[in-house]
């Protein structure tokens, strides 16, 4: 049977992720948040979906389209990004290259996760601070998509989804930030990856 040794307990680490997991309440706090908007997020890829296959049979079995349904799909694309993109963060599946940065000192590494991960943190203070006077605009003028008499939906529902994205992404990158501070400092220890051996050569 295969055995996984690990130098340090890793608790919520992620998968390859250096820096050592955080397990303070505010950040299981966010984390439980972050988790309800990507499963929000993965409840509307579901409800996308059915609506497409309505729309599919509708023009086909009864020649009608469903009304509304390309206004919804664009809606909700958006809607998604923003919901599962805080989750994506954290679970380290944002794009980034790491061929040179893996060869680095591991202080040296938390070093630019410290600078990348407070410019983050940055651009999300200034996306909320666009973002917020066009929800305002959408909520007090009720903008809304579609024709009046056949399909019409409010578009301040996913710009205020926007926003909570924003503000999810921001406080992980903020924290992250802190946590790559810290062992850029000296002050806490990097993880080290976890060694798979087997044993008897049989996994």
């Amino acid at each position: 049977m295969a055995e996984i040794h690990a130098d340090v307990p890793v608790g919520n680490q992620d998968e390859g992720d250096f820096l050592p997991p955080s397990n303070g309440r505010i950040q299981r706090m966010l984390d439980g948040f972050t988790s309800i908007l990507n499963a929000s997020g993965t409840l509307i890829i579901v409800a996308v979906m059915l609506i497409i296959n309505a729309d599919v049979l509708s023009r086909s079995l009864l020649g009608k389209p469903v009304s509304g349904v390309p206004e919804l799909v664009s809606m909700s694309i958006v809607a998604i990004v923003f919901l599962q993109i805080a989750h994506t963060l954290r679970s380290g599946g944002l794009t980034r290259a790491e061929v040179l940065i893996e060869r680095l000192p591991q202080r040296l590494q938390a070093a630019l996760e410290t600078l990348y991960c407070g410019a983050g943190a940055a651009l999300c203070v200034v996306l909320f601070h666009g973002l917020l006077p066009i929800f305002l605009r959408a909520w007090s003028r009720n903008t809304y998509v579609g024709n009046i008499g056949d399909f019409s939906a409010p578009i301040w529902p996913v710009r205020l989804i926007m926003l909570i994205g924003v503000v999810a992404l921001g406080l992980q990158f903020l924290l992250r930030t802190i946590r790559a501070a810290r062992v850029a400092a000296g002050m806490r220890k990097p993880v080290l990856a976890p060694v798979h051996k087997s044993q008897g050569g049989r996994a």
